[in-house]
């Protein structure tokens, strides 16, 4: 494995660095953890790769990435032949919305943790996605002031990895 390089995120509990910037970021009430398991609230340490964006185009109009539907869920219920996938509406298992009321995944970095090939129990959805409030702790994301979030969005590369430290 490569060391880390200034092209990927690098994330720790005093914030994240990313092309030679700082950025405040919250990370899971859990804390980071080795052992991550499903709803335990931290944020998983590691190597993680981000093959996906999703975005909110009637809020997000100018990101390269897949518009989030009406329909579009993701499965967290990790007894689910889908678990920590994306499905659709109607879904009967345990699952999130992606297109929310609110703003929070307007614009989410999909991570690879546990993803594709979901393992039972593992924990489900590391996301970078927009913060609640600054420094408010997610369910195990990686969240970023809105601005930030955009900004990282943009310059991010098939290459860029976040490193939880």
């Amino acid at each position: 494995m490569r060391p880390a390089c200034a092209s990927d995120i690098v994330v720790g509990d005093w914030g994240a660095r990313f092309m030679g910037r700082r950025f405040p970021c919250s990370v899971g009430k859990g804390g980071i953890t080795n052992s991550k398991i499903e709803g335990d609230g931290a944020t998983p340490r590691g190597t993680h790769y981000m093959p996906q964006i999703l975005y909110r185009a009637d809020r997000i109009p100018d990101i390269n990435g897949t518009a989030i539907l009406p329909r579009d869920l993701w499965c967290d219920a990790s007894n689910d032949p889908n678990y920590n996938q994306a499905v659709k509406a109607p879904y009967a298992a345990s699952h999130e919305k992606l297109r929310r009321g609110d703003r929070l995944y307007d614009l989410i970095i999909i991570t690879d943790w546990n993803w594709p090939q979901a393992e039972t129990g593992k924990g489900s959805a590391i996301f970078i996605h927009r913060w609640r409030k600054p420094r408010h702790p997610t369910e195990g994301c990686v969240a970023f002031r809105p601005d930030h979030l955009r900004w990282i969005a943009k310059r991010i590369t098939p290459r860029t990895r976040l490193i939880v430290r």
